[in-house]
């Protein structure tokens, strides 16, 4: 029995589903089934019954999961104790961001930060929201600038930014790219490349409510899931993307960006939080965070 079997067990029997279970871990479901059955076979009795239509806990997968849940409480608290005492030593504070405030916010951020606390170091881990959270839990993170998700892990707090605006990413050679600005109505005919909906809802969900607000079909000819990848299919005349403003800082040649014109109120589709965990003491992360509450509006701005 090992820590990663029992991490399945719990998200098998949480979700009592070996799909949803395993997207939650992110692995392939068939290794989310050996694992338990290695942990089966090391603990000598069924955990788990499942049948083609679902997944029900055992007497015995009962008890194990309230003990399993508190081991690996106490592992993480160890694990993130040590990695705070290492950390504490060097004066590291540790963030991670989605790509857009990668390239927007944490620039202006970092610079602010540094000119306040120059002792303190960051080391900085790109990476979507899906992965950010448990990289976070875990205490790999101290911080993470997300896109907020319904349900979050309540031992998590997370505070609301703003909202990011978005522009349209067009090929320098396309028919609109001399425009000063375009609206949904614009696009309504135009090939539009969007981000794969599971590792990025808010992106993806971007185009699909600008397009059914405005009643008009989004044409989605392309999904891609990094927005650098997104860029380079519109360089390469695959079409057009709605994306987050701070995305133009990731300069692609051939791709021009232009505001995309909405009516008012309608833009709150692209939320920026940041979260920690919120129980753990930390001077460090209090620290950024107290410039990042100074700065806000002037970030907000830029935004």
């Amino acid at each position: 029995m090992d820590l990663h079997q029992l991490r399945c067990f719990i998200a098998a029997a949480e979700e009592l589903h070996f799909g949803h279970a395993a997207q939650r871990l992110e692995m392939l479901p068939a290794a989310l089934g050996r694992h338990i059955r290695l942990l089966e076979d090391d603990l000598g009795t069924r955990l788990l019954t499942r049948t083609t239509r679902n997944v029900t806990l055992t007497s015995d997968g009962e008890v194990l999961l309230e003990e399993a849940r508190g081991l690996i409480e106490q592992a993480d608290k160890i694990a993130a104790r040590f990695r705070e005492r290492g950390r504490h030593q060097t004066q590291t504070l540790r963030i991670g961001a989605i790509d857009s405030a990668a390239a927007g916010l944490l620039p202006l951020l970092l610079h602010d930060f540094r000119d306040q606390h120059p002792e303190i170091g960051v080391h900085l881990c790109e990476e979507k929201t899906i992965k950010l959270l448990p990289k976070l839990l875990s205490g790999r993170l101290d911080l993470a600038f997300i896109r907020p998700r319904p349900n979050m892990d309540a031992r998590l707090v997370h505070r609301h930014l703003f909202h990011e605006t978005a522009v349209v990413a067009v090929p320098k050679t396309h028919r609109l790219s001399r425009r000063e600005s375009v609206s949904i109505r614009d696009l309504a005919n135009e090939s539009l490349i969007v981000p794969e909906r599971r590792s990025r809802p808010h992106s993806h969900d971007l185009t699909m409510k600008l397009f059914a607000e405005a009643g008009q079909h989004a044409n989605i000819v392309q999904i891609a899931d990094e927005k650098q990848t997104i860029l380079n299919l519109v360089a390469a005349n695959m079409g057009v993307a709605i994306v987050p403003h701070w995305t133009s800082r990731m300069a692609t040649k051939g791709v021009r960006y232009l505001p995309l014109r909405i009516p008012d109120g309608t833009m709150d589709k692209l939320p920026l939080a940041v979260a920690w965990v919120g129980k753990a003491r930390d001077p460090l992360r209090d620290a950024m965070l107290s410039t990042l509450n100074e700065r806000l509006t002037a970030y907000a701005r830029e935004a």
